[in-house]
C-alpha cells in the first residue's frame, strides 16, 4: 500500500506481500556451484571468501585499517581524491571571507586576529589530511560500506536496497579541480534516515556511483525494467552456480534467482552492464526568458544590493575604530548635510532617482541571469525506476528521485507567468519533507509543453475541474476587499485622508484579485487521479494518484454553513501531507470522496431509508384470517 511508499517497511513489501518463495533442497555437484543460498551473506557465512560475480573469490586485498570481508562486484575499497586537499581549505576561506578583505585594506591590525584566523586555516588543512587518508568506501553487491578515523573509528553500512536517493553537487570550486559530492540518502528499517556522504570524488566516479547505486538498488527490489536488463546478461559465477541448483532440484529457475537475491540471502544479484538512461527532456535556450516572469527572480538586484550595503556598512564600522576615523566621518556628514539643505539637494534626489530606474531597469536582467545561473542546462532523466534531474552552471546538482515515492506532481504559476501561459513542474513525493528545491522535475516553460514531459513520466491527468458554488465568490472577494475598505471608511470619517486614499485604491485592487482567486477553485477526477486547485498570486493545481488519498477531512466554519461551503482536504503522507478543495459544496464534496474512496467514506453515509409500510400491515397487527 502507499503507507509503505517511503522504503520503511521490511524488505519484502516491496515485492507484493512479502512472502520469501520457499527454498528448494540443493545437494549434490550442483549445491557445490549453487553455495549457500539464503545463509546471510552467501560464501561469507561458512567462513570462505566471498564469491565474486564473475566466478571465484575476490582478488581485491582488504583495506589496511580493517581487513574486512569484499562485497561482490566492486570488491575493492577506495579513496577520496586527493585533490580534496585542495579543494577542502578553499571551499573553508569563504568562511573567513570578510576577515580577509579586512586585511587586504588594512582595516584591522590586531595580531591576535591575524594569529587565530591562520591558525584556524593550518586546522583545516590538518583536518583534510587527517579525512583522506582515514576514509575509505566500498560498494557491494547488497550495501555500500563508509569507514573513516583512525582513533576514533567509525563504520557505517547501508543496504543498496534501503537507498532512498543518490544526490550528486558540484560547486565552483569542486568543478575547477574535476571533483564532486555524493550524497547517499537511505532508509535505516523505519527509524528514519541515515545518510552517507563522499567529499570529494572525481566528477566521472560520482557519476558512475549514482548509476551504480540506483541500479543495484532496482535490482534488490526485483524492478521489472532492471529485472528484463539482468535477464538479458549470462548467468556467471554464483548467478550460474544458482541457476544449475534449480535445475538440479527442479526449482523454477525465477524462484531461486529471486530468492538468492532477498537480502537475507546468499547469492548476490546477477550484475548487469550499467542501463542508459532515457532523457526526456532538455532545457531549450529559449526557456531562459521565463526567469523574467519570476517574481523572486525580478527581486535578485535588491537583494544583491542589500548585500552590498551591508558589506559596506561592515567595513565602514571596522574602518571607524581607526584613529582619525570619527572625525573624518563628523566631516563627511557635514558636507552631505549642506549639500541636502543647500543648492545640491535637486542633484542628490535625481542621483536617488537615477539609481532607482537603474534598478528597475536591471531587474529583468538580473532575473533572466540568475534563473539561467540556477537551471543551466536543465535535463530529466529516467533511469530504473528513478527520475534525474541535473542543473546548475556554477553549482552543478544532480537528484535521483524514486519514483515509488512519487504520489503525484503540482503545477504552479504565478499572474506573470499566466500572460505568457507557462507553468512549473515539481513532484509530490514522501521523505523530502519541506525541501521543494529537490523535487523540481521541470523549471518555468510552456504549459503544453510541461504537461506534456508530466503525462510521460509521470502519467497525465484527464479529467476536468468542477466550479466552486458562486458564494465561494462572495467569500473571495469579502476577504479580499473588506480588510482595506474598512479602515479607508474610518480613515475618511476621521478626516485622514492621506491614509483613506491608498487603503481605498488597495480595496479596489482587491476585486480583480478576489474575482481571480475564485477562477483558479476547483476539483475534479479521472480514472486513476485527483487534482485540486487553489491560490491566485501563488496558484497551484495538485495531480494525485487515487491510492495516495489516505484520509478526507471536513472543515467548516460558522460562515460557511449558511451557504453549504465547506474546506475538503485529501491527505497524503507526501509533499505539503494534505490538499484542499477551498470553499467547495459540501454535499458534492462528499460524493466526490465517495467516487474516490468508496470503501473509506462508505462506512460514514447514511443508509438510505427503507419505504414505510401502509398502516395495519404490519405482521405484529395483522389479525388471523377466519
Amino acid at each position: 500500500m502507499t503507507g509503505r511508499g517511503d522504503g520503511g517497511g521490511a524488505p519484502g513489501e516491496d515485492r507484493g506481500a512479502g512472502a520469501r518463495p520457499e527454498e528448494a533442497p540443493v545437494s549434490g555437484p550442483a549445491a557445490e556451484a549453487a553455495g549457500p543460498v539464503g545463509r546471510g551473506e552467501g560464501a561469507e557465512a561458512s567462513g570462505g571468501p566471498a564469491a565474486a560475480p564473475g566466478g571465484g573469490p575476490t582478488g581485491a586485498a582488504a583495506p589496511e585499517d580493517g581487513g574486512a570481508e569484499q562485497g561482490a562486484e566492486d570488491g575493492e575499497w577506495r579513496k577520496l581524491s586527493p585533490m580534496m586537499l585542495v579543494v577542502a581549505p578553499v571551499t573553508y576561506l569563504k568562511n573567513f571571507i570578510i576577515p580577509l578583505i579586512l586585511m587586504a585594506f588594512g582595516a584591522t591590525q590586531n595580531p591576535w586576529a591575524l594569529v587565530s584566523l591562520f591558525a584556524a586555516l593550518a586546522g583545516l588543512a590538518v583536518t583534510g589530511v587527517f579525512t583522506w587518508a582515514t576514509f575509505r568506501y566500498q560498494v557491494g553487491a547488497r550495501r555500500l560500506e563508509i569507514r573513516k578515523g583512525l582513533i576514533s573509528r567509525s563504520r557505517r553500512t547501508i543496504p543498496l536496497e534501503r537507498i532512498r536517493g543518490v544526490h550528486v553537487t558540484s560547486n565552483l570550486v569542486h568543478r575547477l579541480f574535476g571533483l564532486a559530492v555524493v550524497h547517499i540518502e537511505a532508509a535505516a528499517g523505519g527509524e528514519g534516515s541515515e545518510e552517507g556522504k563522499l567529499d570529494a570524488v572525481g566528477a566521472e566516479e560520482a557519476e558512475r556511483l549514482r548509476r551504480l547505486l540506483l541500479h543495484r538498488r532496482a535490482v534488490l527490489r526485483g524492478d521489472a525494467s532492471s529485472a528484463g536488463a539482468a535477464a538479458d546478461t549470462p548467468p556467471s559465477g554464483e548467478a550460474a552456480g544458482t541457476a544449475s541448483a534449480g535445475a538440479a532440484s527442479g526449482t523454477p529457475a525465477a524462484e531461486v534467482g529471486r530468492t538468492a537475491a532477498e537480502p537475507g540471502g546468499g547469492g548476490a544479484p546477477a550484475p548487469a552492464g550499467e542501463p542508459e538512461e532515457t532523457e526526456y527532456f532538455r532545457m531549450p535556450a529559449r526557456w531562459y526568458g521565463f526567469g523574467a516572469l519570476s517574481v523572486g527572480y525580478l527581486l535578485t538586484p535588491f537583494v544583491a544590493l542589500a548585500a552590498v550595503i551591508g558589506l559596506a556598512s561592515q567595513v565602514a564600522g571596522d574602518l571607524m575604530e581607526r584613529p582619525g576615523a570619527v572625525a573624518a566621518g563628523e566631516r563627511a556628514f557635514l558636507y552631505y548635510r549642506s549639500l541636502a539643505e543647500g543648492s545640491g539637494a535637486p542633484a542628490l534626489a535625481a542621483v536617488a532617482a537615477g539609481v532607482l530606474l537603474l534598478v528597475l531597469a536591471l531587474m529583468p536582467v538580473f532575473a533572466v541571469a540568475a534563473y539561467a545561473v540556477n537551471h543551466w542546462d536543465f535535463r530529466l532523466t529516467g533511469q530504473d525506476d528513478s527520475l534525474v534531474t541535473r542543473r546548475g552552471l556554477f553549482t552543478r546538482q544532480s537528484v535521483a528521485l524514486e519514483r515509488r515515492r512519487i504520489r503525484g506532481y503540482e503545477l504552479g504559476d504565478s499572474p506573470l507567468e499566466r500572460v505568457r501561459s507557462a507553468v512549473r513542474l515539481r513532484a509530490i513525493m514522501t521523505g523530502l519533507g519541506g525541501d521543494s528545491t529537490r523535487a523540481v522535475l521541470l523549471p518555468t516553460g510552456p504549459r503544453a509543453r510541461v504537461e506534456e514531459i508530466a503525462d510521460e513520466t509521470l502519467g497525465g491527468y484527464t479529467g476536468g475541474l468542477v466550479r466552486h458554488p458562486r458564494a465561494a465568490l462572495r467569500r473571495r472577494l469579502v476577504r479580499s476587499v473588506l480588510p482595506f475598505a474598512l479602515p479607508a471608511a474610518a480613515a475618511a470619517a476621521a478626516g485622514l485622508y492621506w491614509a483613506a486614499v491608498p487603503a481605498a485604491l488597495l480595496a479596489l485592487v482587491g476585486i480583480p484579485l478576489g474575482a481571480d482567486r475564485y477562477r483558479a477553485l476547483g476539483h475534479g477526477r479521472d480514472a486513476e487521479r485527483i487534482s485540486v486547485r487553489w491560490g491566485s498570486l501563488r496558484r497551484t493545481q495538485a495531480v494525485l494518484r487515487r491510492e495516495a488519498v489516505i484520509g478526507w477531512t471536513w472543515r467548516q466554519t460558522l460562515f460557511q454553513r449558511p451557504s453549504g461551503l465547506a474546506h475538503l482536504t485529501a491527505t497524503v503522507g507526501a509533499g505539503s501531507g494534505g490538499y484542499t478543495a477551498v470553499d467547495a459544496d459540501l454535499a458534492e464534496s462528499v460524493g466526490f470522496a465517495a467516487g474516490v474512496t468508496p470503501e473509506m467514506i462508505r462506512p460514514f453515509l447514511a443508509a438510505p431509508a427503507e419505504p414505510a409500510e401502509p398502516a395495519g400491515t404490519s405482521p405484529e397487527k395483522q389479525e388471523p384470517p377466519e
